[in-house]
């Protein structure tokens, strides 16, 4: 979890007020202070992409979009990045706006946009490409975004590129999420990070624990609300070990606290202290 302190300095006509200036975000006015250091200016980043994608349809919390910006932004020139599963933009652009503030690695949205097995009982027929096209063309991440319209399997089957961080969100199913994960990774460069979304559905909690929590391949997992995550290694240490093994026993306890009828004044205490035992065993961005 990432905490983001609120700023007040000095001005210079005396102590106790704030730097502030007013700017325009998508025809609105917006004072606020000016940023006193590089936590304030990412911070101010990334609430411009949160007011950019707050109409966006989707299904991602702040924290988890503000985990894929700096994710994005940290990443070099050594390989692409590749989002499995777009839906209508929302994860895309808080990529492609990380990816912008950092060294521009471009951005292959995968998804053919008939919608998941999900999608299709929840609304029937879908069709989600043009609202993607006028979403990622609105929030100006149109010259980095390459839409793939293909099926994940279809698309692995012609990248040739190395990658330096994946977003898995497609199909939930156990099988789909596990077919992901084998047709993906081997493209993906040592250091590079891997992530799923809703690791709180079936499928993706399985393949997160068995295929990054339990294995030799990662070190650094980590969670942030429902985005599991973790860099790709050499075979790890016997300290990464130890370390996803306590990630895997954290993921346990939130699933049980989801599941428990717990007294809500013991839930609020419990839920920020495995927030911060999360970030403090694993931290990548």
């Amino acid at each position: 979890m990432f905490y983001i302190r609120n700023i007040v300095g000095a001005s210079s006509s005396g102590a106790g007020k704030s730097h502030c200036r007013t700017r325009s975000c998508h025809g609105q006015n917006i004072s606020r202070a000016v940023p006193k250091s590089a936590e304030d200016a990412l911070r101010f980043e990334m609430d411009d992409v949160e007011r950019a994608v707050d109409k966006v349809e989707g299904w991602l919390t702040k924290d988890e979009g503000r985990l894929l910006y700096k994710v994005a932004k940290k990443c070099s020139t050594k390989g692409a990045i590749v989002e499995i599963g777009s839906w209508k933009g929302k994860s895309t652009i808080w990529i492609a706006k990380g990816s912008k503030a950092g060294k521009h690695a471009r951005v292959y949205a995968v998804d053919p946009h008939i919608g998941s097995s999900e999608h299709k009982k929840m609304f029937g027929t879908v069709a989600t490409f043009q609202d993607f096209q006028r979403n990622i063309k609105e929030t100006q991440v149109d010259d980095i975004v390459a839409p793939i319209v293909k099926t994940s399997k279809d698309a692995a089957a012609d990248f040739v590129e190395p990658i330096e961080f994946i977003f898995i969100d497609g199909a939930h199913e156990y099988e789909f999420v596990k077919e992901d994960f084998d047709l993906w990774f081997p493209k993906v460069v040592t250091g590079g990070v891997v992530a799923f979304h809703d690791i709180g559905w079936p499928g993706p909690k399985r393949v997160f624990r068995e295929e990054l929590c339990q294995s030799r391949r990662f070190k650094r997992v980590g969670f942030i609300d429902s985005v599991g995550y973790g860099v790709k290694t050499p075979p790890n240490s016997l300290a990464d070990r130890v370390r996803n093994f306590g990630i895997l026993c954290l993921s346990f306890s939130f699933e049980v606290k989801q599941r428990v009828r717990i007294p809500e004044p013991f839930k609020r205490w419990l839920r920020p202290v495995l927030r911060i035992a999360t970030s403090t065993i694993s931290k990548i961005a």
